[in-house]
């Protein structure tokens, strides 16, 4: 059993994570033709939330590290044809991207597989990669500050 701390920090974390993530399933329903959610930033939203002071949680590297695997991906779109290979390759790439640019962000390295399984072209790096990461961790900053002010204080 977990105790009154641990509940709710955990609560709040998934509080935080369901806010980040609905509003941009939310803004996906707006007709708007943009896309600004794709599965990887759940996996985003458990670090930001749930362990936000891990280094793989920093902003640097929830943006960057997005950003730089989503940019291999559509450079593998766009130069080769999608084989098992070509996706291992980008995704290997994008690990390794990550770690010499000290961006390493987990969930990050989904983004090659994604790219190039559905074939998204130099558009999806705006939306929904680099829109969305900023949004999970400007959400996620709101959510530290009302932890630290309110739900970490000491009753």
């Amino acid at each position: 059993m977990l105790d009154r701390d641990s509940l709710i920090k955990s609560v709040f974390a998934g509080v935080g994570a369901a806010v980040a993530i609905g509003l941009l399933a939310w803004l996906d329903t707006l007709q708007t033709g943009l896309m600004f959610l794709m599965a990887p930033l759940g996996a985003s939203a458990v670090l930001v939330f749930g362990v936000p002071d891990s280094p793989l949680a920093q902003p640097k590297n929830v943006i960057f590290g997005h950003f730089l695997t989503a940019v291999i991906g559509v450079t593998f779109v766009v130069l080769f044809p999608v084989t098992p290979i070509t996706i291992a390759l980008a995704t290997g790439l994008g690990v390794s991207g990550m770690l010499m640019t000290k961006t390493t962000h987990p969930p990050a390295g989904a983004n090659p597989i994604l790219i190039l399984m559905a074939g998204a072209g130099w558009p999806f790096l705006l939306f929904p990669v680099f829109v969305g990461a900023i949004a999970i961790v400007l959400i996620g900053k709101v959510f530290a500050e009302i932890n630290k002010q309110v739900i970490a204080k000491p009753m």
